[in-house]
């Protein structure tokens, strides 16, 4: 069964790329054209550095083109983490990430359903409450626009069941994702950057002081640096490290037919999108035509008929009541990482990787190829300390079974927590 998304529904057609049969001299290659890509390379032809990009598909067919649109700034750790593992400078980095990608939107006019009404981090257990009140508080300590909710405020800011308390944080919000990755193509294609789908690199290697990418056609690029930006779908023949850093997580997705003018007073009224902190949660937020959309953790086989969204479906009835009509069914995949921190990497010299995002992708992927670009073009450095090498999962070809077990193992203790 072909599950289409809600983001494929409801954007323009694609920008028509040419596949790439030629070989290229280039200052940058950019391997990857979802959001890190296309950020970097856009940044990069604004600042005066030629720069290719090969996509082995269509620009957003993984995870920048699938994911919830939710526009959300900081990392998974709290503020004083950030402080001690990488500095105040990755911290002040995390906060703004969400202003990077806004300010782009607002500067380049780029269409893509653009709203800064905020994101609700929710709990619905009691302990859950004392960590999301000094998460917030540490934001709040650093200027941020953040406010508490307690259980009534929460129940009339998102119109579901259940939530104790939560914190909202204005500087967030939502995109269309698929519309961000045709926006940014078409600008960074007006700055001078070169794109190409349907175009997958073989093989990588260091020639001298710089790289060559074969393509499946014999064509060569070669170029000074190179930027990997494929993060999980990065195929092991091409940095097997890197192919190996993350566990490929499925992220399952369903949208309704169009609210009703009384769901949409109800459910989250103020455009805001919503997460929940269970360790297997969900996220929603209302999408295009008035669909409510939700997202979870999904198993780590590939959905292949409705019954596989029966779980999700059922979070769905748990929180805003039954009779939804679902209307669209998706998935894509995301890279997560034990410590559920962000990998970015200098392996070898004029090579950068960024992966793992972990569920924060749409403004941290931007916000780090505005960073990589800033790198290239003018040595600045970079906002989180690069890992000198990438590194590996241990038992990473078993993920399937031990992700499978730990997925159950942490909705267990969701289900024990009180």
């Amino acid at each position: 069964m072909i599950f289409q998304s809600l983001w494929a529904a409801t954007a323009p057609d694609a920008p028509k790329l040419p596949a790439l049969t030629e070989s290229r001299r280039t200052d940058v290659l950019v391997i990857g054209g979802g959001l890190q890509g296309l950020s970097t390379a856009l940044h990069l032809a604004e600042a005066g550095v030629g720069v290719v990009v090969l996509e082995a598909g269509e620009p957003g067919f993984g995870a920048s083109g699938r994911n919830g649109g939710q526009v959300i700034p900081g990392l998974k750790d709290d503020p004083e983490t950030l402080d001690r593992i990488w500095g105040p400078q990755a911290t002040e980095f995390a906060g703004a990430t969400a202003d990077v990608l806004f300010a782009l939107v607002d500067r380049l006019g780029l269409d893509c359903d653009a709203q800064r009404a905020g994101w609700i981090q929710a709990g619905n257990k009691q302990v859950h409450l004392p960590g999301l009140r000094a998460r917030m508080a540490q934001w709040q300590a650093r200027g941020a626009p953040v406010d508490w909710l307690d259980g009534p405020a929460m129940a009339q800011a998102t119109g579901a069941h259940g939530f104790l308390g939560g914190w909202i944080d204005r500087r967030a919000g939502k995109v269309h994702p698929l519309k961000l990755v045709h926006g940014l193509i078409g600008a960074a294609r007006a700055a001078g950057a070169e794109i190409f789908a349907k175009t997958p690199v073989t093989t990588l290697e260091r020639v001298g002081t710089g790289w060559r990418a074969r393509l499946e056609n014999g064509a060569l690029v070669e170029a000074d640096r190179v930027v990997l930006a494929s993060n999980v779908y990065t195929p092991p023949r091409l940095e097997p490290r890197l192919a190996r850093a993350t566990v490929p997580a499925n992220s399952f997705q369903i949208a309704t037919a169009p609210l009703s003018a009384e769901q949409l007073q109800r459910i989250l009224p103020s455009g805001a999108v919503c997460s929940e902190i269970r360790r297997v949660g969900t996220y929603f937020r209302v999408g295009p035509e008035n669909r409510l959309m939700i997202g979870g953790r999904g198993s780590f086989a590939d959905p292949r008929r409705e019954a596989n969204f029966a779980e999700l479906e059922a979070e769905l009835a748990a929180l805003f009541g039954p009779g939804f009509t679902i209307a669209h069914r998706w998935f894509g995949r995301f890279g997560m990482t034990p410590d559920h921190r962000v990998r970015i990497c200098a392996p070898a010299p004029g090579l950068l990787a960024a992966t793992g995002f972990n569920g924060r992708g749409v403004a941290l992927s931007v916000a780090i190829g505005k960073a990589f670009a800033a790198h290239l073009a003018q040595g600045a450095p970079l906002p989180i300390p690069p890992l000198p090498t990438i590194p590996a999962l241990p038992l990473h070809g078993l993920h399937r079974v031990y992700g499978g077990i730990g997925i159950h193992y942490y909705r267990l203790r969701d289900r024990l927590d009180r």
